[in-house]
């Protein structure tokens, strides 16, 4: 493809911490997070508009003007249709049924001589953020509690701690469409009055989207909810509350 002068996007990976939040911004698919690192995929699909600037938090994406190849509308418009056929769907096996869990018991009984056995305090289900509808009867007046899906595994007490007294969505905001979860959670925020929302994530920089994700729906659905951010390090140690 023959190339020309115009304005064309830069992106500083030293800056980028892989949030994510420039490649929603961008409508024509023309940046993906790869490797942890925001990436322009292809010349030809990025405008030079530079939509994808200002949502920037680290500023690591700037413009310059250099030969390059001429914006393609039709290959973005074909490029765009194969990125939805990518979307996560909802699942309808019987399993992602929602369904409150009561607890009066411990969830399995220690052996003898074994030391006291943890207790689930999972209250109900699906966990999945992609799974659980807006309107599930069990959000309404919760304390919500999201998590990255790493966080079970690095953080030991994770139910005691963090699941005790909340309603548990996990999911991965580099694997997962960040725009799907950042609509999921405005239409959430906006039909259900949570009593607060916690947000757990790992210190890695693909995960450092998630409170971005929910800060901005939460803004979009015009809500101010008491938001606790937990950021945990990858030896399972806390490393910030705020």
């Amino acid at each position: 493809m023959s190339k020309l002068m115009r304005r064309i996007i830069v992106i500083d990976e030293d800056k980028c911490d892989g949030c994510g939040i420039c490649a929603e911004a961008c409508h024509e698919g023309a940046i993906q997070i790869i490797d942890g690192k925001a990436k322009l995929v292809k010349e030809s699909y990025c405008d030079g508009l530079g939509d994808c600037i200002g949502p920037c938090p680290q500023g690591a994406i700037t413009m310059e003007e250099r030969e390059a190849e001429a914006y393609d509308e039709e290959a973005v418009a074909a490029h765009i249709e194969e990125e939805k056929k990518q979307e996560p769907l909802v699942c309808g096996c019987p399993g992602t049924a929602l369904r409150s869990i009561e607890r009066d018991t411990p969830c399995c009984e220690p052996e003898e001589n074994d030391a006291p056995a943890s207790t689930s305090e999972l209250a109900s289900w699906p966990v999945q953020i992609t799974l659980v509808p807006p309107s599930a009867p069990f959000l309404m007046g919760a304390d919500l509690l999201i998590a990255a899906d790493c966080v079970p595994f690095a953080f030991a007490d994770f139910h005691k701690k963090f699941v005790k007294g909340r309603i548990p969505l996990v999911g991965c905001p580099k694997l997962d469409d960040a725009q799907y979860y950042k609509d999921k959670f405005t239409e959430m925020f906006r039909v259900n009055d949570f009593k607060s929302v916690t947000v757990v994530y790992m210190e890695v920089p693909c995960c450092g989207g998630l409170p971005r994700i929910v800060q901005m729906a939460m803004q979009e659905a015009g809500k101010s909810f008491l938001l606790k951010l937990v950021l945990l390090g990858i030896r399972g140690d806390i490393l910030q509350e705020s």
